[in-house]
């Protein structure tokens, strides 16, 4: 799926992307070139912006109104209405930074550009296509999948209220 999230969203556009989907982040643009972007991209549009969200359905482009306090929540949320996958493929990977697909490499080639320690202690290591940032699975990974984890659960708790 591709999306374009407002600027009250910016952290879950990384998420979407940690999770494989095309969300480009509007932090700087108008409700207006929102609207365009969504409907000439044709990209789903997030806004926790009631009135940008109310503009958008009447333009028939495709909206969903983002709510709740957490990130959690909010990917729950997307799991319910969109049947988004809650799971990191690491096949499927987009940076969370800059949004380019991101490519598992070499461990040599990675060698002075990730801590030392790092480098010793993973064998996978992958690259953005774009800026060129490295990811690994380090400590913070038991984070992402606690994140991810609890975002399932709420999920599959509110299921049967869903509309």
């Amino acid at each position: 799926m591709r999306f374009l999230v407002d600027a009250m969203l910016g952290k879950l556009a990384r998420w979407l992307r940690l999770l494989g989907h095309d969300a480009e982040y509007g932090r700087d643009a108008s409700d207006e070139e929102l609207l365009a972007r969504a409907a000439e991209e044709g990209r789903i549009l997030l806004t926790s912006d009631i009135g940008l969200f109310k503009r958008a359905l009447s333009s028939g482009i495709s909206v969903v109104l983002v709510k709740g306090s957490s990130e959690e929540e909010r990917l729950a949320l997307l799991a319910r209405r969109l049947g988004i996958r809650l799971e990191v493929d690491l096949e499927n990977l987009r940076c969370p930074k800059c949004n380019s697909p991101v490519v598992e490499v070499p461990k040599e080639a990675v060698r002075g550009l990730v801590p030392e320690g790092s480098w010793r202690r993973y064998e996978r290591f992958w690259r953005c296509t774009g800026c060129g940032q490295v990811y690994w699975q380090g400590s913070h990974w038991s984070n992402i999948e606690a994140v991810l984890a609890r975002a399932r659960e709420l999920a599959r708790a509110r299921s049967p209220k869903a509309p």
